[in-house]
């Protein structure tokens, strides 16, 4: 299927187009036709798929829906938005839209019914837990479940048919209106399963090739992902052993996660959606303590099982962190000219990645098999490729049991097996993809790295100026606290830059209150 060699590119459109926050449900602006050149930037950088949402009608950030068959107005229209998926198809680029089955928003004409007519609402089952003796935050007079504790987010009822036809119907006027190639469920993990089921059952019958993906945080994969429900969900395990492994210098992580999603989902593991960074979590960028560790990363996304995905931006390295009460940082409105004048190599190594994997579908298809592991060398094949991966500062050297002669696509270094045993060394913060180079073979042009950013300063002059309050914790104004922690650590071993990093991105003042006393 065309899922199992789609490399994705994943737009939040409102964040990305600058809509602005509150949708006044003013006459459709069409802001699809701002996206049209980053379609052609995606096609340009190897990308042949397009995860786009939310796109339909809300108040806020899209996932409070209040009209599930008409385009947000911020957007543009219904109109707009078919021009726009037959824009992307013109490009050979497959498009799946963001679907919000969960809840709905207050301004839904179900929701809105109860409001008006409470108990004499034929739609009082169409939600979870009505209950007209109970109130909510905007006193309405009544309480319901909710997504994430949210009374903007009320959870419907996937028990009830009505909803599910209701559902069906919408991802059917989907299909026949704007053509989609698939969905991914929003909140996947909470959706009922037999909702799953049937939406496989009826999507395989409206489109034998339509893709279903999920959002799914936590749990059993396999749950998800089977003959019966959904294709792929969101490998949150796999994006956490990402930076993690190379914060930590621990590729064992990045390992165990891999055969953990085996031991899962067997085969299915081929088809785990992978991806460093999205609209909900912080930039890649600015999860890794060291930005020279974004080239392995990005060679390991491409290259480990799985279905890559890139977030907008992320190609160009910007950075994002998450703020307490907003997300607005995860997903900003981009100048793409600005973009790429900033930015160039990233979007050359995705390009030439892409390549690579199109090239040799055995980094598709091919069986994963771990040939060589330490805390800060990560080594295995996929069918007769060989990825190398070093997470230090340093080059480091080793043997494998391999026959043959390889070459680097990505730098075209060569190596040649001796007596059964293949040397390989990999420099710092680098990696490498071995593919064969007996018989007939593609010369890629290599590919050169910027040089490394190797920070000389010591450590403690980038440490904020540490002043001490003489005052109890609890007085204490968040920078104090900051300021008071670093002191402790100071004292008890040399302050290094990740936990510079880890206490100055602190603003949270219960949690540095509680830090703070942690020590003796």
């Amino acid at each position: 299927m065309w899922y199992d060699e789609a490399i994705f590119y994943h737009i939040y459109p409102l964040g990305l187009c600058g809509a602005p926050k509150i949708n006044e449900y003013k006459d459709p602006v069409n802001r699809f036709r701002m996206l049209e050149p980053w379609i052609d930037h995606i096609k340009k950088t190897g990308f042949n798929a397009l995860y786009i949402g939310p796109l339909f009608e809300s108040v806020g950030h899209g996932y409070e829906t209040s009209d599930y068959r008409k385009a947000d107005s911020r957007l543009g229209s219904n109109e707009d938005l078919k021009h726009f998926v037959k824009y992307c198809h013109d490009e050979d680029i497959k498009v799946i839209f963001d679907g919000v089955f969960n809840h709905t928003g207050r301004d839904f004409f179900a929701f809105k019914d109860i409001r008006e007519n409470r108990e004499n609402s034929r739609f009082l089952n169409w939600y979870v837990n009505v209950n007209l003796y109970g109130n909510n935050s905007y006193n309405d007079g009544f309480s319901y479940d909710t997504w994430g504790g949210y009374d903007l987010l009320a959870k419907l009822n996937l028990k009830n048919p009505e909803v599910v036809d209701y559902h069906i119907d919408t991802v059917r006027f989907w299909i026949e209106e704007f053509d989609i190639d698939g969905i991914r469920l929003d909140a996947a993990d909470v959706l009922d399963f037999d909702f799953m089921r049937r939406l496989r059952y009826e999507t395989d019958h409206m489109k034998e090739d339509f893709f279903l993906m999920g959002e799914v945080i936590h749990g059993q994969y396999n749950n998800w992902v089977n003959d019966q429900m959904l294709h792929s969900v969101t490998n949150y395990a796999m994006h956490k052993g990402f930076y993690s492994s190379h914060n930590d210098h621990n590729y064992f992580e990045l390992a165990h996660t891999v055969r953990r999603d085996f031991e899962m989902c067997g085969n299915n593991a081929y088809r785990l959606y992978q991806f460093l960074d999205n609209h909900d979590v912080e930039r890649i960028a600015s999860k890794i303590a060291d930005r020279n560790n974004l080239y392995p990363l990005f060679v390991l996304l491409y290259t480990l099982p799985g279905i890559p995905s890139i977030y907008y931006g992320s190609e160009f390295a910007i950075e994002g962190k998450k703020e307490r009460y907003s997300d607005d940082s995860l997903r900003p409105c981009l100048d793409l000219e600005e973009m790429i004048a900033k930015e160039s190599f990233y979007p050359s190594l995705l390009k030439k990645l892409s390549e690579i994997r199109n090239d040799h579908k055995a980094l598709i298809y091919g069986p994963y098999n771990q040939l060589h592991l330490t805390t800060e060398v990560f080594c295995f094949e996929r069918g007769d490729v060989i990825i190398v991966s070093n997470n230090c500062d340093r080059m480091i050297s080793f043997d494998i049991e391999k026959d043959g002669r390889y070459e680097d696509a990505l730098s075209g270094r060569s190596f040649v097996s001796e007596y059964g045993r293949l040397s390989l060394s990999v420099e710092g913060h680098d990696a490498m993809i071995l593919v064969p180079a007996d018989g007939e073979k593609k010369d890629y042009e290599p590919l050169l790295r910027p040089k490394l950013q190797i920070e000389k300063e010591s450590f403690d002059n980038k440490v904020p100026e540490i002043r001490i309050a003489e005052k109890p914790y609890e007085e204490m104004s968040v920078e104090e606290l900051q300021s008071a922690i670093l002191a402790k650590m100071k004292a008890n071993s040399p302050l290094n830059d990740r936990m510079i990093k880890d206490v100055t991105e602190n603003v949270y003042r219960d949690s540095l209150l509680n830090w703070v006393k942690s020590f003796r």
